[in-house]
């Protein structure tokens, strides 16, 4: 389940449903019907859902139970800061139809203006639900044994971290390393990217039940892009975290030019953790398959002399839509540009000197609807390793890039009327580009 960031009947932001879609293989999407709409209590705001496998909150075994922000707009015009609270419902068909809990809100808002986001997980060791809470500009833990009765347990952010903007849909996540367990806190937190407006900060500590700690004093960043944000993890998928993020920014979602389509969503990608000079650092592996491609071609190394190598033939057949990896031995600047016969150019490559990723889309198409859309986005290389792997991700108006491995991540919107269909290598060095493939996606 996703939920939608516009008004049922716009194609701008307004009064909040829950949208439905589903999927068995987080590619293809079936629209279904609307699943949770606005109330005597509000409209409904971010949230999660839970597989209740024990039945802990009485509603049936395996009840999917969804917990969400009601959001009251006459109580807001009250400046009370009283106006957001948490809610649940509950399915007993899959998440065909919904229940709304008779006894919402379940959390009760103690006067925070900003009190939203509620991403729920069962915690075995403390045999409790916890539940991470956007509060202003930090994150409240609370736990529940039955899903409707809430205990505060800690608060974590407040002198750590990016502070631009108001926090927003936190998660918390375990994962298993070399070095025992290590927990990651994702922040989204608007304004205040590194890239302008929205964008997802992390923290690498731990939990205990109660509260999250963590030594970090430098700010991560999950994606540089300006384009990936309010992304959580689904549950119910073992040790898998997979995150699709909300493929826009506030900055300037209101006013892209798009016309009957608004804001979409980022690749699915399957998070980890690597360690890199003694620091943990979050890793984005993008979800592709097989049979989601056609045309893949193996296309081995590639020598790249006199400064260019025209690479428009691997994808004549994309029109517009494919997915490109590569790696070179050595770390050197590279352009690839992307271009159509109307002129329009997406550049996008490695800048040595700076030693930042970087995406260009001052030319691609409509660049100018919005001061806020930053033309020109950059990611810093986090990895050390001489040798360097890229792969991108181009859809028709987005392009996703991961660098060494995911380790550094940029995603980008553009607005393009005809599909790119030359694509460019340019280096002022004479480079070998190893391991080239591309795969057309369907």
């Amino acid at each position: 389940m996703c939920k939608v960031f516009s008004g049922r009947d716009t194609t701008v932001w307004g009064p909040m449903h829950w949208g439905h879609a589903t999927s068995t293989d987080l590619i293809h999407w079936e629209e279904q019907p609307i699943a949770l709409f606005p109330d005597s209590l509000g409209t409904i705001f971010s949230g999660s859902a839970v597989v209740d496998k024990d039945n802990t909150a009485g509603f049936g075994k395996d009840a999917l139970v969804a917990i969400f922000t009601h959001h009251n707009p006459k109580i807001e015009e009250e400046k009370t800061g009283l106006h957001q609270y948490q809610s649940i419902a509950y399915s007993l068909d899959k998440g065909k139809s919904w229940t709304k809990y008779e006894g919402n809100p379940v959390l009760p808002n103690p006067g925070i203006w900003d009190f939203r986001d509620p991403k729920v997980m069962w915690h075995a060791a403390s045999k409790q639900w916890v539940m991470t809470l956007a509060t202003k500009q930090s994150i409240t833990f609370y736990g529940s044994k039955n899903l409707k009765e809430w205990a505060r347990l800690s608060e974590f952010g407040n002198e750590v971290g990016a502070h631009g903007g108001v926090w927003e849909c936190p998660d918390l996540l375990r994962f298993e390393t070399t070095e025992g367990d290590k927990w990651v806190l994702l922040v989204s937190i608007n304004p205040g990217g590194p890239n302008t407006g929205s964008a997802t900060q992390y923290f690498v500590g731990d939990f205990d039940g109660t509260t999250f700690s963590s030594d970090q004093t430098d700010i991560r960043w999950m994606d540089y892009g300006p384009d990936n944000y309010a992304g959580v993890t689904f549950a119910n998928t073992g040790d898998q975290h997979i995150l699709m993020g909300w493929m826009s920014n506030w900055a300037y979602a209101n006013t892209v030019p798009a016309s009957t389509w608004r804001s979409g969503m980022t690749i699915p990608r399957t998070l980890s953790l690597e360690k890199i000079q003694e620091h943990w650092h979050l890793v984005s592996t993008p979800i592709t398959k097989d049979d989601q491609t056609s045309g893949a071609q193996q296309i081995g190394a590639i020598r790249v002399q006199n400064g260019s190598e025209d690479l428009s033939k691997y994808i004549k057949e994309a029109h517009g839509a494919f997915e490109l990896s590569f790696e070179l031995d050595a770390v050197a600047s590279f352009n690839m540009v992307l271009a159509n016969e109307k002129g329009d150019e997406l550049v996008f490559g490695f800048d040595e000197t700076n030693n930042q990723f970087f995406v260009d889309r001052s030319k691609a198409g409509d660049a100018n609807f919005s001061p806020s859309f930053i033309q020109r986005t950059v990611a810093p290389r986090i990895a050390s390793a001489q040798k360097m792997t890229y792969s991108v991700l181009l859809d028709r108006n987005s392009i996703e890039i991961f660098a060494d491995g995911g380790l550094s991540n940029l995603s980008n919107l553009f607005f393009i009327d005809q599909s790119f269909d030359v694509l460019t290598f340019k280096s002022a060095k004479d480079v070998e580009v190893k391991n080239v493939k591309v795969k057309v996606i369907k």
